[in-house]
């Protein structure tokens, strides 16, 4: 056995597609601090070869058998063993960003981008990941679209909790009218106006009136 193995970094890939996996196998016993020691197509077979070969970085493809099995494993894997997961995917597969880190990988990186991968896998084995920065920019859109649907469906939902009366009443509010103006316009005792306020309050969890007359602004209400 070759002395400086046990000094090289041991890795790991699952990948399914055999001329690109063994590319990549190649490319990184070519690196001097680098060695392939386990590798399968299988994804059923990926956590007990884990267990036997005891690899210090797994790259693992997140689409195999055009299935996402890549993301079970990369909570099962890191588990097991200990070792670092890095997610190896293409553009195609962006989608599933989000849910590789949610799952327990240490990094993403884009299959064409072969230079990036020693690299990557010599920081997660120091354990100091550094995202790449094609996936930092996935992950941030994919933030960005997942803030936008909750901003939809909050608004939805506040709309579905007011009536347009209650609407008007306070879009009064947010032009700065009083309560008691608010009745003499709308022809309705103050009385009535307290209660549909209260009701509001009560509806949205708003802490005034003002408050409740912002948050109906902010959602485009008026």
């Amino acid at each position: 056995m070759d002395p400086m193995q046990n000094e090289r970094i041991k890795i790991m890939v699952v990948e399914d597609d055999p001329d690109w996996r063994r590319g990549l196998v190649a490319y990184l016993n070519n690196e001097a601090d680098l060695t392939v020691i386990a590798q399968t197509d299988a994804p059923g077979d990926a956590l007990a070869l884990a267990l036997q070969a005891k690899p210090d970085v797994i790259l693992l493809d997140i689409m195999m058998a055009d299935s996402p099995e890549g993301l079970k494993l990369a909570g099962e894997l890191p588990q097991a063993t200990g070792a670092r997961v890095i997610m190896l995917t293409s553009m195609e597969d962006k989608a599933f960003v989000v849910e590789a880190f949610r799952a327990g990988a240490v990094n993403y990186l884009v299959k064409s981008d072969f230079t990036a991968i020693p690299a990557a896998v010599r920081q997660a084995a120091a354990d100091r990941s550094a995202i790449d920065g094609a996936a930092a920019q996935l992950m941030l859109a994919e933030f960005r679209r997942l803030k936008s649907v909750e901003q939809e469906y909050e608004t939805d939902k506040f709309k579905r909790m007011v009536t347009p009366a209650e609407v008007q009443l306070l879009s009064m509010i947010h032009e700065g009218y009083s309560q008691s103006q608010i009745a003499e316009k709308s022809f309705l005792s103050l009385r009535t106006v307290k209660n549909h306020v209260n009701n509001i309050l009560r509806k949205i969890g708003a802490k005034s009136s003002k408050d409740a007359a912002q948050q109906a602004k902010d959602k485009g209400l008026f």
